[in-house]
């Protein structure tokens, strides 16, 4: 595995410095998460319910938008838009039947979206949408976009002349049903899946496009049981707010969780979000009683935890009772817990994390992790 280069250890908040990467751009942040989906009434339901989100905007057809309804959903640093098409036919249409529910827009926050754009696609990046002006009473945004892998695109978002509560075109979304937060605070990385042999192409995408780093690598030693494998690179910007590891298939005995996703997704797209809270115990139990399933740990993962990672703030026997991961590294240790998928298909999860000082992803649990999702192949009949 390769070793990070740091600048001077600069931090702030969870962030770092990576002197490999190139803030031509500069990124700011996640702005928002799009998912097409083939009903956002019932999807905003779900994710208030069972993650904790809040209402926040909505557009349709009582905002003047004709052809689709998008509902915005809130938790602290983190927002999801839900959209639905509403006439059959089109491009969202074309995106749910090939793919189910799942991630098309990765919006980014930056100060300027035209020279994002430009940046971008003048380093190879096929444009998505060129810079457009959006404004109503609220102010305006710029919006700009390119294609990366799959069918997925990067939307920059400049929005430091707008006030109102998310964009042009959406009204405040005022509702009744408003369970409360469970404690997510912000998106912490987000995993895309490639098919064979297309790790490094889009690895350099991001290195030349978008001016990213490689900071971790991890190929099919790190990343194996006896039945499957897979190979994985971590980029990231500039600050370290952005992190996307990209994965690929390697060979192995049996269909990894990688190849399966290819097989349902038709293609390659975001696998899951890693979203971070401050209390994974509570955050965790608070999701498991509103009905979210998480990925089974069998007990024997925590016959040597404290061997393996030393001294944690937490008990081990309440680590234990809600499944979660532990790995430590260099700088601190981590928790870490996934979902099953989220959606019909065996596609989409969510990884639950929080860092107790660790920069890592968890390579210690990697072995643990992926033979809980190999049983869950083993009884969808697809490993």
């Amino acid at each position: 595995m390769e070793t990070i280069k740091k600048k001077d250890n600069v931090r702030y908040g969870t962030d770092k410095i990576f002197e490999d990467a190139e803030d031509f751009l500069p990124l700011l942040g996640t702005d928002y998460v799009e998912l097409i989906v083939g009903n956002a009434k019932q999807s905003a339901l779900f994710y208030k319910t069972a993650f904790g989100f809040q209402s926040l905007a909505y557009a349709g057809l009582e905002t003047g938008v004709k052809d689709r309804v998008s509902y915005v959903l809130q938790q602290d640093k983190i927002r999801l838009v839900l959209t639905t098409p509403l006439e059959p036919g089109g491009w969202m249409n074309e995106h749910l039947d090939k793919h189910g529910d799942g991630v098309k827009v990765v919006a980014l926050w930056v100060e300027d979206a035209t020279k994002a754009w430009e940046e971008t696609t003048k380093r190879g990046a096929k444009s998505y949408m060129e810079p457009t002006r959006e404004e109503d009473d609220n102010g305006f945004v710029v919006r700009s976009g390119i294609y990366t892998y799959g069918e997925t695109v990067h939307i920059f978002v400049e929005r430091n002349e707008y006030k109102g509560t998310f964009l042009p075109g959406f009204k405040k979304w005022e509702s009744h049903y408003n369970p409360s937060e469970v404690g997510l605070k912000y998106i912490d990385h987000m995993v895309g899946n490639v098919d064979w042999g297309q790790m490094n192409t889009w690895v350099d995408f991001y290195a030349k496009v978008m001016g990213f780093a490689q900071i971790v690598t991890f190929d099919d030693k790190d990343i194996s049981t006896e039945y499957t494998a897979l190979m994985s690179k971590v980029m990231s910007n500039g600050n370290g707010r952005i992190k996307f590891p990209i994965n690929e298939p390697a060979e192995g005995k049996k269909k990894s969780q990688i190849e399966e996703y290819i097989d349902f997704y038709k293609g390659a797209g975001v696998q899951h979000i890693a979203v971070a809270t401050d209390d994974i115990v509570d955050t965790v139990s608070q999701m498991r009683d509103r009905g979210v399933e998480f990925l089974y740990v069998p007990d024997s993962y925590y016959d040597d935890l404290k061997e393996r990672v030393g001294d944690i703030d937490e008990d081990i026997e309440v680590i234990k009772k809600h499944g979660i991961l532990v790995d430590r590294d260099d700088e601190g240790y981590l928790l870490q817990l996934f979902t099953k998928p989220v959606v019909d298909r065996p596609t989409m999860f969510f990884e639950i994390i929080q860092r107790k000082g660790a920069w890592s992803f968890g390579k210690g649990n990697f072995k643990a992790l992926f033979e809980a999702i190999e049983h869950e192949q083993g009884i969808r009949g697809t490993l």
